[in-house]
């Protein structure tokens, strides 16, 4: 199916690795322009490298997305470079850790700037652009606790956020035909979660307890699979969709873990 992706210009903040990197190369193999916007500019560059190799399109925006104005200028330089946006997929964001009992509220107020200030932020400025081109929002957001993370007071409340702005936004953009929707993840093997995993004593039996709750196949969503639905949301097969929390996470989420 022809997503009608082609030299689309598309904002993916966390763009050079996991999740957001999965999404950038189903972009670019679309045909859109993914530009991929971190802190970490030997990541950033290389994830940019790695799809003009395959003879396709890709930029890239440098910016600490806990800096405000650094989420401004990252906007500002895309559309100087390409005059117009298209899409925005906000993605950037890490499990800290911030827990009730053994965290702060200094800690708890940073987990929120890690994980959903920037997420206001980068929409903020590039409405205007977004109004222009009546673009697309993709919001993806993250089921927490469940698995054992635990800790999770700062991450859980970003992700809860993330839901309600997506709907918020969706609602208030509806004159301006700009669609605002959300991907949930539940269990993806990021470099991240793999991270994660380590902290266990038997890593493998952990992995593979989790696995076997996970309704459809017993196995970890990959990034793929992620970014064809966030794909297909930013795309104008999807032009009457708007304000929904996609699930793509193989039934785990939602079905009945008896069922395994």
């Amino acid at each position: 199916m022809d997503l009608n992706l082609k030299d689309k210009v598309i904002i993916v903040t966390g763009g050079s690795k996991g999740i957001g990197n999965g999404i950038c190369n189903v972009l670019a193999r679309e045909g859109a322009i993914p530009i991929i916007v971190g802190r970490n500019k030997e990541d950033v560059l290389n994830a940019v490298k790695t799809i003009e190799n395959e003879n396709q399109k890709a930029s890239y925006a440098f910016a600490e997305l806990t800096d405000p104005e650094q989420c401004e200028n990252a906007v500002k330089k895309v559309v100087e470079e390409f005059g117009r946006i298209d899409g925005l997929v906000n993605n950037a964001g890490v499990n800290d850790g911030v827990g009730l009992e053994n965290g702060n509220v200094e800690d708890f107020l940073k987990s929120i700037n890690r994980n959903l200030t920037h997420y206001y932020a980068m929409a903020h400025h590039a409405l205007p652009e977004l109004k222009r081109s009546k673009g697309a929002i993709v919001n993806i957001g993250s089921k927490t606790a469940e698995t054992g993370q635990g800790n999770t007071s700062g991450y859980a409340a970003a992700n809860g956020g993330r839901n309600a702005l997506t709907r918020e936004w969706a609602a208030e953009l509806l004159p301006c035909q700009i669609r605002v929707n959300a991907v949930i993840v539940a269990e993806c093997y990021t470099p991240l979660y793999h991270k994660w995993i380590q902290t266990f004593k038997k890593p493998e039996e952990k992995l593979k307890e989790i696995t076997n709750k996970i309704p459809l196949e017993n196995r970890m969503t990959t990034t793929e699979e992620i970014a064809n639905a966030v794909a297909f949301l930013l795309s104008s097969k999807s032009k009457h969709t708007t304000g929904q929390l996609i699930y793509v996470d193989g039934g785990y989420t939602h079905l009945d873990r008896a069922l395994t």
